[in-house]
């Protein structure tokens, strides 16, 4: 944001006045909101009254267009610092232009469902991804639109408008962010399911543990491991999404449960201090939300078991269904339908090229589909009721030269993987889905190393660079990943 701006409101208004709508060129000023209440209707739009005088309504753009674009004004598309705040939503300045800042609320703040209302109770039976209409992230559409823009390759842009017609989960990763998405897009798919006539599956991605990746630096949470911040996660957090969860009780919904918490708990304990401060908010933290999600029936819930990588060693996996073991207990009477593997990751499905020896430093398990049929035997072999997977396909198309398999941090070579899908491999009755849990183009951590939540491994030989920090868009990233998408778009 630039500092010599300094408009105050009555300019803003009076700038936005003078935006070009079709009123504009009959002589009367735009009305300052799409949602102005009509007074009267003719040939050439929607019209209404402010100030005692006419106004044109201008069109309330379509999902894939930033809300101010219609005000004659940009998406921003660095800044989310507001500058000033109206009936429309928030501005920024960039470049010495004022722009709007897109609601990150999954469908833009345009659509508007306050009259959808659910219907009743629904049980999941079996495979929750079964048979149901992938709910598209709304939110993942702007941004690909977006990126789209900073395009030339008209080859690049047919791959990238494919990506809009596939699923992918939804970030709950913080407090902000799920009272601004969580309601908003279990709303959007209530009112699809009801127009389709067919159950519509929506994904969301739990993520906001109090000392969150106590392992690494990049995707640090918002939350700290103390007894302040423990109860803001189950009052503001755990508590308000089984809130909404409960109200929204007629469709089917997935939760991807707190990536690489409990890896962690299996391998790091014992050499990173912050892994050992988080312990407790770990396991407590699970134990709480499985008794508050895990009795609703329409609702099913994986817990992340890390990826080939981390856990496929012998010693790992026991270790880990002792672990993972323990955690469902303590949290009945709540039930946990599976896991999900490769979380963010490139390790592929599939590595024939790999075997257990040196370059895989002995670890039986080299690819996830190795890696999941082993660890289904342990699990069912630990007394886990039920296992059952799903496994994250969003960046592991191609096999990426990562020099050492734990490396995680946006990985030369990305190539999109197989397309979201129930029940995707015969001969494994386990595997409920492929699935998209990562949104390619959303980077894993800044390369900047003067950066607080800079990670060694976002500057190593091979992560991509420069990047922007976790969670932001990197378009060079997004650009390879269609280009080396396998099987291609």
């Amino acid at each position: 944001m630039k500092a010599s701006i300094a408009l105050s409101a009555a300019a803003v208004l009076a700038a936005k006045v003078s935006a070009d709508c079709f009123s504009t060129r009959l002589g009367f000023p735009c009305c300052s909101s799409s949602s102005a209440e009509v007074w009267y209707t003719d040939s050439d739009g929607k019209w209404g009254v402010e100030n005692d005088g006419w106004c044109g309504i201008p069109e309330a753009p379509s999902l894939a267009q930033c809300w101010s674009e219609a005000q004659g004004y940009p998406c921003c598309k660095f800044t989310s610092d507001v500058v000033f705040t109206d009936n429309d939503g928030n501005w920024g300045v960039e470049n010495g232009n004022w722009c709007g800042i897109q609601k990150k609320n999954g469908n833009n703040g345009n659509a508007n469902y306050d009259d959808v209302t659910p219907d009743n109770q629904i049980i999941i039976n079996g495979n929750p991804f079964a048979n149901k209409i992938f709910y598209i992230n709304p939110y993942y559409v702007e941004e690909v639109d977006g990126a789209i823009a900073q395009m030339t390759d008209a080859s690049l842009i047919s791959k990238a408008e494919k990506m809009k017609t596939f699923s992918n989960a939804i970030w709950l990763d913080t407090i902000k962010n799920m009272q601004s998405w969580l309601e908003p897009n279990l709303k959007g798919a209530l009112a699809q399911q009801k127009s389709a006539g067919k159950e519509v599956l929506t994904v969301f991605v739990v993520y906001d543990l109090p000392g969150r990746d106590c392992h690494a630096l990049a995707s640090n949470g918002e939350l700290l491991a103390n007894e302040g911040d423990w109860a803001r996660y189950k009052s503001e957090y755990i508590d308000v999404i089984e809130e909404k969860l409960r109200t929204y009780k007629s469709q089917p919904v997935v939760l991807i449960v707190e990536p690489d918490s409990l890896a962690n708990m299996v391998t790091n304990l014992d050499s990173t201090p912050a892994c050992r401060d988080s312990e407790r908010y770990y396991m407590d933290g699970h134990a709480y939300l499985i008794q508050k999600f895990g009795v609703l029936p329409h609702v099913a819930m994986y817990l992340d078991i890390g990826h080939a990588f981390w856990l496929g060693w012998d010693d790992n996996r026991q270790k880990a269904g002792k672990v993972y073991s323990k955690v469902i207990q303590s949290g009945a009477p709540g039930k946990v339908r599976g896991f999900t593997d490769n979380v963010a990751n490139y390790t592929p499905w599939e590595d024939p090229t790999l075997s257990r020896g040196p370059e895989t430093e002995w670890n039986p398990c080299p690819d996830e589909k190795r890696y999941l049929e082993a660890i289904h035997k342990d699990f069912t072999a630990a007394g886990i009721p039920s296992v059952y997977f799903v496994c994250d396909t969003s960046r592991n198309g191609k096999k990426v030269d990562r020099k050492h398999p734990g490396e995680w941090c946006n990985q030369i070579g990305v190539g999109i993987g197989a397309r979201p899908q129930a029940s995707p491999i015969s001969g494994m009755p386990y595997l409920d889905a492929f699935y998209w849990i990562k949104p390619l183009g959303e980077s894993d951590g800044t390369s900047d190393t003067s950066a607080a939540r800079f990670d060694g491994y976002c500057g190593h030989e091979t992560a991509m660079k420069p990047a922007p920090e976790a969670g932001q868009w990197f378009q060079k990233h997004f650009e390879q990943g269609l280009k080396n998408a396998n099987p291609p778009l």
